[in-house]
């Protein structure tokens, strides 16, 4: 892809040697990313403001990016400002649904990693990421912008609240709480995780149900990324807490596309194709869950 022109929101940036040169990356859902080069190297320039509807504080993204990075996790943070951040380029592959199928095993040992380490390196005040109080907030949200999804709101709570009481307790971890495949490289010496605007303490069942879910794992790859991340095979009540926990990713999933429609406009993002995704793939593991559990 060829050089186009920057925006002047980049170009204008005191942090380039000499002068930079760069072409959008496509693929992200709610911020405009670019690749930039210049004469020090090639960085990744990612835009995007607070989004107190979806409950992103850049400021925090940014300490949360610079810990990743200390604790060998994220590319290096270069620059920051209001509204911008730049990072280090990875020579990686970008995963794929498929890629976590093949190795569930490789991910269970990457989140467990992340979730022991990241602690020691993260300043500030404790951000808290509870998917349950998220789905709640984002109905409120949603019946505030006359959404056409607000009939809908109160099965989806219902089911949020049975999946809720399906948990059991664990131990407090530090969560990316965003784990789509795409937010995972692979440069074939380890693996990154990028995108930690959704970072938090949280539980581990969280990142191992969104892992699970979004890359649609069958049973056997989800156990498989479970006796990674325990060490051992998970008790009934842990592997019921996992399935509950997937279907209220996938419905967080949703309704973040669904508020996404009312206050979000991506250049070439249909939120709303991209919230009837996953209402079909939860209306798949919600009847399975039913299924076994009633």
């Amino acid at each position: 892809m060829s050089d186009i022109p920057l925006p002047p929101q980049i170009k204008s940036l005191p942090c380039w040697t000499g002068s930079p040169k760069g072409v959008p990356l496509h693929g992200g859902l709610s911020n405009e990313i670019w690749k930039v080069t210049d004469d020090a190297g090639t960085h990744v320039v990612r835009l995007g403001q607070d989004y107190p509807f979806h409950h992103v504080n850049r400021t925090r993204e940014a300490m949360i990016s610079r810990a990743a990075h200390a604790a060998g996790f994220g590319p290096a943070v270069l620059f920051t400002a209001p509204g911008v951040m730049v990072t280090q380029f990875v020579t990686a592959k970008t995963l794929h649904s498929a890629d976590l199928c093949v190795d569930p095993a490789r991910i269970g040992r990457l989140l467990r990693a992340f979730h022991i380490d990241m602690p020691a390196h993260i300043r500030g005040e404790a951000t808290l990421f509870w998917v349950f109080h998220v789905i709640r907030d984002y109905a409120r949200t949603l019946i505030a912008g006359h959404s056409p999804y607000t009939p809908d709101l109160p099965g989806y709570l219902a089911h949020a609240a049975d999946w809720e009481a399906a948990q059991v307790p664990l131990p407090i971890i530090f969560g990316h709480n965003d784990l789509l495949p795409a937010n995972i490289l692979d440069d074939e010496q380890q693996l990154w995780l990028i995108d930690y605007e959704y970072a938090g303490f949280s539980t581990a069942l969280f990142d191992l149900a969104g892992a699970a879910s979004n890359a649609g794992m069958t049973h056997l790859e989800s156990d498989a990324l479970l006796h990674s991340y325990f060490g051992t095979a998970p008790n009934p009540a842990l592997h019921r807490a996992f399935a509950a926990m997937q279907c209220a990713s996938l419905l967080r999933e949703a309704m973040w596309a669904m508020v996404s429609e009312i206050h979000l406009n991506a250049p070439g993002v249909d939120y709303r194709a991209y919230a009837k995704q996953n209402i079909n793939r939860l209306t798949a593991a919600s009847a399975l869950y039913r299924a076994h559990y009633g």
